[in-house]
Parts: structure tokens; sequence; C-alpha cells
């Protein structure tokens, strides 16, 4: 082999190294929604409202448990932090009917 084949082969060897690299890491797909922006917008404001409605399933849960600890913690009236708790959630129940306190 000649010095020429030798780096032929070399290079041939590194082109697919990079080739399957980039097939990997599937590139062709990134730069295809690249090439298409509204398919790229549909899918980050789709992600967005997902997110979004996670959120605030996740929230609602989350404050709910919480209203609901603090609410047997008021039923066991312990004499600083019962009256505290129930202060707390007094004003929880006010501002979920609308009403100012």
């Amino acid at each position: 082999m000649t010095v020429l084949q030798k780096s032929l082969a070399a290079l041939d060897k590194r082109m697919q190294h990079i080739a399957s690299e980039m097939e990997r890491t599937h590139i062709a797909e990134y730069v295809d929604l690249l090439n298409r922006p509204f398919s790229l917008i549909w899918r980050n404001l789709l992600s967005g409202v997902a997110r979004g409605v996670g959120i605030a399933i996740g929230f609602t849960f989350f404050a709910a448990t919480i209203l609901y600890v603090l609410q047997i913690l008021g039923a066991l009236n312990l004499p600083i932090i019962g009256d505290y708790i129930a202060d707390i959630v007094r004003i929880v129940q006010i501002q979920l009917e609308g009403k100012s306190y």
C-alpha cells in the first residue's frame, strides 16, 4: 500500500466513525426539525402546555394535602400551634371563597 492509500483508508475509517456518531445522536432529525419552524413551534407549545398542566395539578395536590394536614392539626387544639393553624386555615378558606378578610 502506498502512503496515499493508507491516508485514504484512515480518512474513510474516520468518516465512517463520524457518520455512525451522527446517526447515533439523531442529528438528521434535529436538522430536519430546525428546517420546519412550524413543527418546532408546535412541539414547544404542546410541551409548554403539558408542563403547565402538570405543575397546576401537582400544586393543587400539594396544597390540598397541606390544608388537610393543617385542618387535622387544628382539630387537635394544641395551645399555640392550634390557634395559629386555625387562623391560617380560616384565611385560606376565605380566600378560596373569594372574599377579603
